[in-house]
C-alpha cells in the first residue's frame, strides 16, 4: 500500500471476490398504448391554463364570506358556507397524509402489494391532485349559494347521517358499478379511463386523477345522497363533510399499495367482506383491468361475477408479507428544516424537483416546527426511498439531522451514535454494503467512517465513503486542455486525493491560502511533481475546485467565464450568473435503475451522487474491503466499472454552452 494525499490517507488497489416478478407487462404495454389516444371533450380542466395560480377563481366567494363577515350580524353567519375553505384544507391534509404513509410504507415493503416501482411520468401525471378539491369546493359555494335548503344548515341531524349511508349503500353504489364497468368500454376508455389506468402501480392520489368529463359525472353520482337530505330537509354540515372523507378515505385506502385491513376484522364479522374493499382487492382492478369493479362495496363484483378469482389469495400474501431487506443501504440526513418537504414522502411535486427554497414552504411554519420537534423525540434512522438496480435491492435512510447539527461539536456523540445504529441495524439485516452520503463521513466526525470498524472489526457490511469514485469524476469533469486549477475549500480526503492526481497528471494546482498549501505541501511532497504552487491572484484560473468553506467574496473575484466544480458533498451559493456551477460530484443513472421518482437532494432527475452510486458499485462487483478511514479504492478501476454498469459523466456546464 502507497502513502500518498494525506499523511495517513493511501491507495488500495480493490479485490474481487470470486422480487417477484410482475406478471403484467402485457397490461402495461396497453395502458400506456390507449392512454389518451383519442381524447374526449372535457378532457383537461378549465382552469388547466393559470397553472400554479389556479386558486385565484375562489377570490369571488373568499371575498363575499370575508365581507358578510365583516358586515352581518353574528347570528345571521351561514356557517355552511364558512365551512367550505376549511373544509377544502382538511381533504388536502388528508390526501397529503395518505401520501406521506403509502410512499412510506412501500419504501419499508411491509405489506406491500405491487413491487414495481413508478417513475417521474407518473409523478408528473398525477402532480395536479388537487383539482377535484377545488372542482368540488366550487360547486360547494354554488350550491351553498344557489340550491334551496343548502344554506344555514346545522351542524348535526342524526337522520340526515343514515338517510346520507343507506343512499351510498344503494343507488351510489350500484351506479357506480355499471358507470365503472362501461368506462372499461373501448369507447370511453380509450377516451377518457385510460388516462386513471395509465397508473399500474397505485398511489392514494391515483383515486383522483381522471379527466374532468369524469369528476363531472363522479360529482353527480355522489351528489345523491347529499341532495336528497338537503332538500328533505335533513342535511347536516357533519354528514356532508363526513360522507365526502369518507369518499376520500376509502379512495386513499384503495389505491394506497399496502395492505392495512387486517384479517381479524372480517373473522369477527364475517358478511363485511361484501361491504368493504381491501387495498388489495382495488390493486388487483388496476392490474387486470376487467375485474374488481366495485367503488368501496364489493358486493355488485360478487353479484356480476367478476370478482377476480386471486383476490382472497393476493390479499392473504399482502398481509403476511415482512420488511423488505436490502442489499445496499445509503444512509443520508435532513439538511434543512424544509427539506422536509423534498423528501419523497413528502411533497411529491417537489420531491420530482431539484432541491431549491420555496416562499410558500414558510406557511408552513407551524408544521415545519412540529418536524423539527419529531426529529429531537424520533432519534432513528428511517427509510426514505426504495430501487432495483438489476436483483439489488436498494434502500435510502436518512438520519433525523439537518445539516447544520453535523457542524456543532456538542451534536457529535449524538450523531455518531445514530451513525453507528444504522450501521449496525444494516448489519443486522443482512446489507452488504452502506455508503456514507453527505455530512455522515468527515474527518472531524468519524475519520470517514473508520471509527465504527474499528469498533467493530467484524462487520459484515462494507463502508463506503465514495471518495475514489469522487476524485475519478471530478478528475473527467474538468475540460479538456485545461494545464491548471484553483484549488480552494476544506481540504477533505477527496481534496488531497484530486490535488495528487492532477499533480501527477501535469496539471498545476494553485492554492490561494497559505495553511492549505502547507497541508497540501506536506502530504504531497516531492509527488507533487512542482505543480502544487501558492499564489494570491485570482485571475490567473478558469477551473475552480470549490469545496466548504468557500467565501462569497472569493466567487466574486473569479474571472467572467470561470467554471465552479465542487468537490465537496454541498454545492456552493451561485452568487455568479457570469460563471459556470458544474453539480456536486454526480452521474447519470441508467435506465434499469427502477423506482426512480424523486431527485437527490439539488441533483436533477435520475443523477445520483457518486457517494450514492459507490455503494451500488461496491455491491455489484463484489469488493470484499470497506472504503472509509484513510484508504481509498483504485481510481481506474472505480471509473471503469462505473461506466461498465451504465452511469454516464455529466455534460460539463462550459461544454453545453459551446
Amino acid at each position: 500500500m502507497h502513502h500518498i494525499y494525506h499523511p495517513s490517507l493511501h491507495i488500495q488497489s480493490n479485490s474481487t471476490s470470486n422480487s417477484n416478478k410482475i406478471p403484467f407487462q402485457s397490461h402495461l404495454q396497453l395502458a400506456h398504448q390507449t392512454m389518451a389516444s383519442k381524447p374526449g371533450i372535457l378532457t383537461d380542466w378549465p382552469w388547466t391554463p393559470l397553472g400554479s395560480f389556479k386558486y385565484i377563481i375562489l377570490g369571488p366567494w373568499v371575498t363575499e364570506t370575508i365581507y358578510s363577515i365583516m358586515v352581518k350580524d353574528p347570528k345571521e353567519w351561514d356557517l355552511t358556507n364558512f365551512s367550505v375553505i376549511p373544509f377544502m384544507l382538511w381533504r388536502m391534509l388528508h390526501n397529503q397524509l395518505w401520501i406521506s404513509l403509502s410512499r412510506y410504507r412501500t419504501a419499508k415493503g411491509t405489506n406491500r402489494i405491487v413491487d414495481k416501482g413508478i417513475e417521474f411520468d407518473q409523478v408528473d401525471r398525477e402532480r395536479n391532485w388537487d383539482d377535484q378539491i377545488l372542482f368540488n369546493g366550487i360547486l360547494f359555494f354554488l350550491a351553498n349559494k344557489y340550491v334551496p335548503g343548502a344554506s344555514h344548515l346545522p351542524l348535526w341531524r342524526t337522520d340526515g347521517v343514515i338517510i346520507t349511508m343507506l343512499l351510498h349503500v344503494g343507488p351510489v353504489e350500484f351506479l357506480y358499478y355499471w358507470l365503472h364497468r362501461a368506462l372499461h368500454h373501448h369507447y370511453l376508455y380509450s377516451r377518457y379511463h385510460s388516462h386513471h389506468h395509465s397508473s399500474i402501480v397505485t398511489e392514494p392520489i391515483t383515486s383522483v386523477i381522471h379527466p374532468f368529463a369524469e369528476h363531472i359525472v363522479y360529482f353527480a353520482l355522489f351528489a345523491i345522497p347529499m341532495l336528497t337530505v338537503v332538500f328533505t330537509g335533513t342535511g347536516s354540515i357533519i354528514a356532508i363533510a363526513g360522507y365526502i372523507t369518507y369518499i376520500d378515505l376509502m379512495n386513499n385506502m384503495g389505491h394506497c399499495n399496502f395492505e392495512l385491513i387486517p384479517n381479524w376484522v372480517f373473522s369477527i364479522f364475517p358478511p363485511l367482506k361484501y361491504l368493504m374493499y381491501t387495498p388489495s382487492f382495488h390493486s388487483l382492478h388496476h392490474t387486470q383491468f376487467r375485474t374488481n369493479y366495485s367503488l368501496f362495496m364489493p358486493f355488485y363484483d360478487y353479484i356480476y361475477d367478476t370478482m377476480d378469482k386471486s383476490s382472497d389469495t393476493l390479499y392473504e400474501n399482502s398481509l403476511k408479507r415482512k420488511e423488505e431487506t436490502p442489499n445496499v443501504v445509503h444512509l443520508t440526513h435532513l439538511t434543512t428544516p424544509e427539506s422536509i418537504y423534498h423528501l419523497r414522502f413528502g411533497f411529491a411535486s417537489l420531491a420530482s424537483k431539484p432541491y431549491s427554497s420555496a416562499w410558500y414552504l414558510w406557511l408552513l411554519w407551524p408544521v415545519t416546527l412540529w418536524s423539527m420537534v419529531l426529529t429531537r423525540i424520533y432519534r432513528r434512522t428511517f427509510v426514505v426511498e426504495r430501487n432495483r438496480f438489476h436483483q439489488l435491492r436498494l434502500q435510502t435512510w436518512a438520519i433525523p439531522k439537518y445539516g447544520i447539527q453535523y457542524r456543532l461539536k456538542w451534536q457529535k456523540e449524538s450523531v455518531n451514535n445514530m451513525i453507528e445504529e444504522a450501521v449496525l441495524e444494516a448489519e443486522e439485516k443482512g446489507a452488504s454494503v452502506l455508503s456514507l452520503g453527505l455530512m455522515n463521513q468527515g474527518e472531524e466526525l468519524n475519520r470517514y467512517g473508520e471509527v465504527y470498524v474499528k469498533k467493530h472489526p467484524q462487520l459484515k457490511v462494507k463502508l463506503v465513503d465514495g471518495s475514489s469514485l469522487a476524485v475519478a469524476v471530478l478528475l473527467n469533469s474538468i475540460p479538456k486542455g485545461t494545464t491548471q486549477v484553483l484549488l480552494r475549500g476544506n481540504l477533505t480526503k477527496v481534496a488531497f486525493a484530486v490535488a495528487f492526481a492532477l499533480c501527477q497528471k501535469g496539471i498545476q494546482v494553485t492554492v490561494l491560502r497559505e495553511d492549505e498549501y502547507e497541508k497540501l505541501d506536506k502530504s504531497l511532497g516531492t509527488k507533487s511533481e512542482g505543480k502544487l504552487v501558492t499564489s494570491k491572484s485570482y485571475s490567473s484560473c478558469k477551473v475552480w475546485l470549490v469545496g466548504d468553506d468557500l467565501t462569497e467574496e472569493e466567487q466574486r473575484k473569479a474571472n467572467k467565464g470561470t467554471l465552479f466544480i465542487p468537490f465537496s458533498q454541498l454545492p456552493p451559493k451561485k452568487l455568479r450568473k457570469d460563471c459556470f456551477y458544474h453539480t456536486t460530484p454526480a452521474m447519470q443513472t441508467p435506465t434499469a435503475l427502477e423506482n426512480v421518482d424523486s431527485c437527490e437532494n439539488w441533483l436533477p432527475r435520475r443523477v445520483m451522487s457518486v457517494w450514492r452510486i459507490a455503494g451500488i458499485l461496491h455491491a455489484l462487483e463484489g469488493w470484499e474491503e470497506h472504503e472509509c478511514g484513510y484508504t481509498m479504492s483504485n481510481i481506474d478501476k472505480v471509473w471503469e466499472a462505473c461506466l461498465k454498469h451504465g452511469f454516464q459523466p455529466l455534460k460539463v456546464p462550459t461544454q453545453s454552452k459551446s
